[in-house]
């Protein structure tokens, strides 16, 4: 098994924890990590975008001109897609862009994207971070401390709402519940840092 140090919020070394090589120390996945990235992206498309055919294009319900003797080729209505005005042919209409992926391919995403993080030495352990009220100069200093480059993503217990509320204005951080953890923002990050309580409850989730 891995150790890794445990930081408190001055940043000075106060403890140790073993990573389970079944979720921290596996070969990263890269294929299923897509999948899983790829879904959940879908996933948030609105697909709210709409074209009209020539069944919606108001007017039209008059023929442009007789139907023998012009010369020119027979027209039912001026709302035909070939027509200034008319409608779209096979234009886009709402739908749904989300695709299922197992429950098992999900976890393992989960876990080659931590196992990258200890790989690549981005991974860091605070005990707790400790704010009696809100404090976003704290936050910043305390991530400055335990030296979280880059962009960061703090991985919260889902009832630290002081932390929460401290971290969620810094610019290039996102902090998210433990419950809320996912593959995409585990590795859409320079730095991606846990407490220990919230390290232990993913542990717990993806074993």
């Amino acid at each position: 098994m891995a150790v890794i140090d445990i930081k408190d919020m001055g940043g000075e070394k106060v403890g140790t924890t073993e990573l389970s090589d079944a979720i921290f120390g596996i070969t990263p996945n890269i294929h299923v990590m897509h999948e899983v990235v790829r879904s959940q992206l879908a996933a948030r498309r609105a697909g709210t975008h709409e074209t009209k055919t020539r069944g919606n294009v108001s007017g039209g319900g008059k023929k442009p001109y007789r139907q023998k003797g012009t010369g020119r080729a027979r027209q039912g209505t001026d709302r035909a897609p070939q027509y200034t005005g008319g409608g779209v042919v096979f234009g886009p209409h709402p739908r749904g862009y989300a695709f299922k992926v197992n429950n098992k391919e999900v976890k393992l995403a989960m876990r080659s994207a931590l196992s990258a993080k200890v790989a690549d030495g981005v991974l860091i352990v605070v005990d707790e971070f400790d704010f009696e009220t809100p404090s976003t100069k704290q936050a910043a200093e305390a991530l400055k401390a335990i030296e979280a480059t880059g962009r960061v993503t703090v991985i919260l217990p889902d009832n630290d709402v002081n932390a929460f509320l401290s971290f969620r204005n810094i610019t290039g951080v996102r902090v998210l519940a433990v419950s809320e953890a996912n593959t995409h923002d585990l590795i859409d990050n320079g730095t991606l840092v846990f407490t220990s309580g919230s390290l232990k409850r993913i542990e717990e989730v993806l074993q």
